[in-house]
């Protein structure tokens, strides 16, 4: 009988310090979805040949592909990025504007930043015709933020 009392108060014990194991499945901090159109068929998708895209001082995220949509991420750090767009040899650049907004999402996943008040502050006018902003609040990666047309 006292081995049996030993036993679960051993079991209680490892029972008590066991801690939940914590997995974030959850959605994090979004990218920006930009789709690329034809500019002359505004209705039709159209990839970019040869797009490198880099942000300001952070070095290549898309090189040498051909894509009709991207995810990029936007500075955790500051209300704007900068990106350079690439096709081909001509380069396009875009300054972005926004307002960050941290939201705690759980325990294991932290906080996420939600961009607010997006914006297109300035652009260069070289292979990109022209962009439409499709959603100024940026919480998720399920919808369409930006079309560039070109």
């Amino acid at each position: 009988m006292r081995k049996y009392l030993i036993l679960l108060f051993i079991l209680s014990l490892t029972l008590i310090n066991c801690e939940k194991d914590d997995i974030c499945i959850e959605t994090t901090t979004p990218k920006l979805i930009v789709v690329f159109y034809n500019n002359e068929i505004p209705g039709t998708k159209k990839p970019v040949t040869s797009l490198t895209v880099s942000a300001d001082g952070k070095g290549n995220i898309y090189e040498n592909k051909s894509l009709d949509s991207i995810a990029i991420p936007l500075d955790l750090t500051q209300n704007s990025t900068l990106y350079k767009f690439k096709s081909g040899a001509i380069i396009d650049s875009i300054n972005f504007t926004y307002d960050r907004k941290d939201v705690f999402v759980s325990r294991s996943c932290g906080y996420k930043t939600i961009f607010e008040n997006f914006q297109i502050e300035s652009r260069s006018v070289h292979w990109i015709k022209n962009d439409t902003i499709k959603n100024t609040t940026i919480d998720n990666e399920t919808a369409v933020h930006l079309t560039i047309f070109h």
